[in-house]
């Protein structure tokens, strides 16, 4: 005879305490989106879903103990982290979308020209990681030509896997590139042509105070930025001011402790007329923004903060 099933309440509250004592801060939150992952159900639905088994409770006990004994990710662990509208697959080797940088592809969004209007806006996602920034615009907006630019081998088999994904699922395709966004002579055949470029490059300062689930899984190659946090950014924006179209925008995300530092670099490029600084849902400065225009508008206006 089998085993009854296992009430699904209990192995609910078994995992939470597990993650506490691990010291997991959101214990219940994670207990569930495990469960239910393991369950292959939403975790809004999860209590509705009949008793697990014994080999779905031992998997279930795996992954709470991967999570409170080795610190891996929870994203790492489910295989995919939520990307605004989407959903996108990550794992070692590649930076887990935040729920910060949503703002920033909104933006965008909020200036791109209004579809059908005959001009069939291009967008540049330079340092692209998981694809989140250019797979969020291109499935808001399958007008647009999208391309995406990544430099390291391991998040670039994460981009190309989601971009595929997302095709299959009806979105536009985008274009992906395997480069250097510090490489001037990128992207070269489109120069003057790009409407917006947006980026969410390594940009946090060198520093060995992040969590361990972040310093010890996470890529450092999509972390840091340096001593200063700007070695990929002031070269992106360089890169940035030749691809873009006169009126076109540029869309940064930085460290909350790098916003002037970033805005300045933006407004010292020369081709920008307008730079402002953003925050995020927390009221911390988290991406700055810039619009072109000629250099004699540029010398006019000034840098707005």
């Amino acid at each position: 005879m089998d085993p009854q099933p296992v009430p699904v309440a209990g192995v609910v509250r078994t995992a939470a305490a597990a993650l506490a004592q691990g010291g997991v801060e959101s214990a219940q939150a994670e207990a569930r989106l495990i469960c239910a992952h393991v369950a292959g159900v939403e975790a809004s639905r999860l209590m509705l879903a009949d008793g697990l088994d014994r080999a779905a409770v031992a998997e279930i006990e795996r992954l709470v103990a991967a999570r409170t004994g080795e610190g891996i990710p929870l994203q790492y662990l489910l295989g995919t982290a939520p990307s605004g509208r989407l959903d996108l697959a990550v794992g070692p080797g590649v930076f887990i979308p935040r729920p910060e940088t949503e703002l920033l592809v909104e933006w965008v969004l909020a200036r791109l020209p209004a579809p059908g209007g005959g001009v069939r806006p291009v967008v540049v996602d330079l340092c692209a990681g998981s694809g989140t920034i250019a797979l969020e615009i291109a499935h808001a907006r399958p007008d647009a030509e999208v391309h995406a630019v990544e430099l390291h081998e391991p998040a670039l088999q994460w981009l190309r896997r989601n971009a595929a994904t997302r095709a299959d699922a009806g979105d536009t395709p985008i274009v992906i590139h395997h480069g250097d966004a510090t490489d001037p002579e990128l992207l070269s055949d489109l120069r003057g042509e790009v409407m917006a470029v947006v980026s969410n490059p390594p940009y946090i300062p060198v520093t060995d105070q992040l969590p361990e689930e972040v310093l010890g899984h996470e890529p450092a190659t999509a972390l840091f930025g340096g001593a200063d946090g700007l070695v990929v950014a002031v070269p992106l924006v360089d890169l940035a001011a030749t691809l873009l179209v006169p009126g076109g925008h540029l869309a940064v995300e930085h460290d909350d402790t790098t916003g002037a530092e970033v805005a300045a670099v933006v407004g010292r490029q020369g081709r920008f007329g307008t730079v402002e600084q953003h925050t995020d849902l927390a009221g911390r400065p988290r991406f700055v923004t810039a619009t072109t225009c000629d250099v004699d508008q540029t010398a006019q206006e000034g840098t707005h903060r």
